[in-house]
């Protein structure tokens, strides 16, 4: 296997139009290494990482591979070089087999494909891998964790020795994570790879990464090598101040139960499926939260939870008595949600931030609608309290950023009184200050004795929000504990249908 290169970018600035994406920005990843790059949305990052591989030209500086300059035209140009991606979502064709997804990926496979002599070359090249799949299997029938590693082979197996990982973990149980990572971290610790991951999460930062380069508003913020770097030197290094602040402190016992399931069956998305869900308690001052890979009925439980979904058994209390989460009901028992995506499920975008704030009043029977001052005053008291940066209230709420939306969506739903907050996946997306924002605001409602349901995708955030953690696996809540005695590997286990 060829040694892995050493990349540089030098002095990298792109502009569209007048707007400067990326502002001469200088990394080098090491021969060998692996080189993190951290950044908020919008720091610049992928514009970055296209840069590299060709899909964008940069407006000034250019790019060192072993220390002579290329220029690269195209992604295809770029593997020529040696240079490949594993993007966020799979690029698979999920009908063919491993095997045939390798084979096609080279530009030089032909109309006719001679396969006895491309397993025999498939075998051989497998046999020089830290890792493998299985060939023959359809990609459809693959897991996930396995569909990122044969990205990876593929890469691999095209001649790639310098590869871009773009949030390579955002599909995989924490234990499918570490393996693939720890699988990449052997071929740059043998010389036989250079890294460069893009991530949002600390723990595989420094778990993995040699190195790490951190962006801000398109700008080198700062670099420098994991070991001597903090989570806050690296947090401050993205938001542009070192005082980060804490989450709030966990504060006050579990009281009564507010949400109640009992026995609880709905069907799945098709309509034919039954999902056995099963029991949970939310009681009131804690955060329970349903840990699960995507798919695997968390979606439908937020419908049961939010009334679009029918129980078909089992039952739904709240504060002890039957709850169908009808406008009504939810109104009186003081019930609020903040559904995934909340442009799409949660507020009317061609609306005003006032208007879309004012939405739980219009079931009151006060007329706001009318009061258009009234409104106005109340939109600017939740836009300083929840730091929401919008124009001005009249402003729509499509033009704000995602996490001033999110913000926008949790504001007016944690306005009066409030006993229990059902959240799906509530930082999705979103850069670090927006996450803190969203977090800290979930555990002060905690704190205040709210009950809150957390369902998230992100491990991480689970761990730290929650009191008692669930897990979903096909449908159904398989295991629960409390979180100071949870395990990422057990969780990762039990997401995984591994029981």
């Amino acid at each position: 296997m060829d040694r892995a290169p050493e990349i540089e970018a030098v002095g990298m600035t792109m502009r569209f139009g007048a707007f400067t994406a990326l502002d001469n920005v200088t990394l080098r990843v090491r021969p060998g290494s692996f080189h993190a790059l951290l950044g908020e949305n919008g720091a610049g990052k992928s514009t970055l990482v296209k840069c590299i591989m060709g899909f964008y030209h940069a407006t000034s500086g250019g790019l060192l591979v072993d220390h002579k300059e290329v220029e690269i035209k195209d992604p295809v140009d770029a593997q020529r070089h040696g240079l490949g991606m594993v993007y966020q979502q799979f690029t698979l064709v999920p009908s063919l087999s491993a095997a045939e997804n390798l084979v096609i990926a080279r530009g030089d496979a032909g109309a006719v494909i001679d396969w006895r002599r491309e397993k025999i070359r498939l075998t051989e090249f497998m046999s020089r891998m830290p890792f493998s799949v299985p060939l023959d299997r359809q990609v459809s029938s693959l897991a996930a964790g396995e569909k990122q590693k044969l990205e990876i082979l593929k890469q691999l197996y095209l001649g790639s020795r310098f590869l871009i990982l773009d949030e390579p973990t955002s599909v995989l149980t924490p234990d499918e994570a570490d393996k693939v990572l720890g699988y990449v971290r052997k071929l740059t610790t043998s010389g036989a790879l250079s890294v460069l991951m893009i991530s949002h999460k600390f723990r595989e930062v420094r778990a993995f990464a040699d190195e790490v380069t951190v962006l801000r508003r398109g700008a080198l913020a700062g670099q420098g090598r994991v070991a001597d770097l903090t989570d806050g030197d690296m947090a401050a290094m993205m938001m542009g101040k070192s005082d980060i602040g804490t989450a709030p402190d966990r504060t006050g016992q579990p009281g009564a139960a507010v949400l109640t399931l009992r026995g609880a069956q709905a069907r799945d998305r098709s309509g034919y499926r039954v999902l056995p869900i099963g029991d949970l308690t939310v009681h009131a001052g804690e955060v329970v939260g349903i840990a699960g890979i995507s798919g695997n009925g968390q979606v439908e439980l937020m419908e049961v939870l939010t009334g679009q979904r029918r129980l078909i058994a089992g039952s739904m209390l709240v504060n002890g008595t039957p709850y169908a989460a009808t406008r009504r009901q939810s109104q009186a028992r003081r019930v609020r949600y903040l559904p995934e995506e909340p442009l799409v499920n949660a507020c009317a975008p061609t609306l005003s931030v006032a208007e879309n704030l004012a939405m739980r009043d219009f079931d009151s029977g006060r007329g706001v609608w009318l009061d258009r001052r009234r409104m106005a005053r109340r939109a600017l008291e939740l836009i300083a309290g929840f730091d929401i940066r919008t124009q001005g209230p009249g402003a729509q709420i499509r033009s704000l950023s995602g996490g001033n939306v999110q913000r926008a969506a949790l504001a007016r739903e944690l306005s009066g009184d409030v006993s229990l907050l059902i959240v799906a996946n509530p930082c999705f997306g979103l850069d670090f200050t927006a996450v803190r924002a969203i977090r800290d605001r979930i555990m002060m409602a905690r704190n205040a004795g709210v009950a809150v349901l957390l369902i998230s995708e992100d491990l991480d955030e689970i761990l730290e929000l929650s009191d008692r953690v669930l897990v979903m696996s096909e449908g159904q809540i398989t295991f629960e504990t409390p979180v100071q005695e949870a395990q990422a590997a057990v969780l990762g286990r039990y997401m995984a249908g591994h029981h």
